[in-house]
């Protein structure tokens, strides 16, 4: 039997890099999936083609977590489409870096909405439903610990989320939730190649102060997110795994 077999699974941001690998990964090992998108329909769609041809169960789910009702609207879908909920992915994130002389107010909440109101909306919503042995994965960042030039705003949010992942875990240890955080290093996304950040001297420069020698792929990611879903990390709580190849 599959490691997740029975159990409900929702992947926020999951039409594409990480999100969609995790998402994928887990309807892998058993889990049906409420797969997450905020404007990629058409990338969800892909994510859940991928996973029921593979004999997996899978449904695309519209909805900005930064918002309360679409947030809770996810859990709804959840509920309707596989009848309860075991595992909560707070994948959903967005990145600007720029010099503190540069952000805006705009930038600053845009930033914030998404990466730690939204983790937080859609894990309230997720409560009600989340029974002793659910597993909560925040996807953190290697940032929080790097903190990188020009990424104020960017790393407060990832700092947030490991300082909300480490409160959670002591909150609802006494319902045996579990909460951790992945905290990949530089992965090579679809984002990542938009941004021009792959080929450039910082991704050389990333590689060499790399142990393992390269960028992680989403798999990489994915396998870890599988590993807290399951049993196999059942003493596991509060905390940050950091997936970056050895980078810190």
């Amino acid at each position: 039997m599959s490691k997740l077999t029975g159990k409900v699974a929702i992947v926020t941001g999951a039409s594409k890099g990480i999100g969609s690998a995790i998402a994928k990964s887990l309807a892998g090992e058993g889990a049906s999936v409420i797969v997450n998108y905020a404007s990629s329909k058409a990338g969800a769609d892909a994510v859940v083609s991928a996973i029921t041809s593979a004999g997996g169960k899978a449904v695309a789910v519209r909805g900005d977590v930064s918002r309360a009702t679409e947030a809770q609207g996810l859990i709804e879908a959840a509920i309707k489409n596989f009848g309860r909920l075991d595992i909560l992915v707070n994948n959903s994130g967005v990145y600007e870096f720029l010099p503190i002389e540069s952000f805006t107010e705009e930038q600053f909440h845009k930033i914030f909405n998404i990466n730690v109101l939204g983790l937080l909306l859609t894990t309230q919503a997720a409560l009600p439903h989340l029974g002793e042995g659910a597993s909560i994965i925040n996807i953190g960042s290697i940032a929080s610990s790097l903190t990188p030039p020009n990424s104020t705003v960017y790393t407060g949010t990832k700092g947030a989320v490991d300082a909300i992942s480490g409160v959670l875990a002591k909150e609802l240890g006494v319902r045996k939730i579990r909460v951790n955080s992945i905290n990949p290093g530089m992965v090579e996304t679809e984002g990542l190649h938009a941004a021009g950040f792959i080929g450039s001297d910082f991704e050389k420069g990333t590689v060499a102060q790399t142990p393992l020698g390269r960028i992680g792929q989403p798999g990489d990611i994915a396998s870890v997110a599988v590993f807290l879903a399951s049993e196999d990390s059942g003493w596991l709580t509060g905390e940050h795994i950091l997936a970056g190849g050895g980078l810190r």
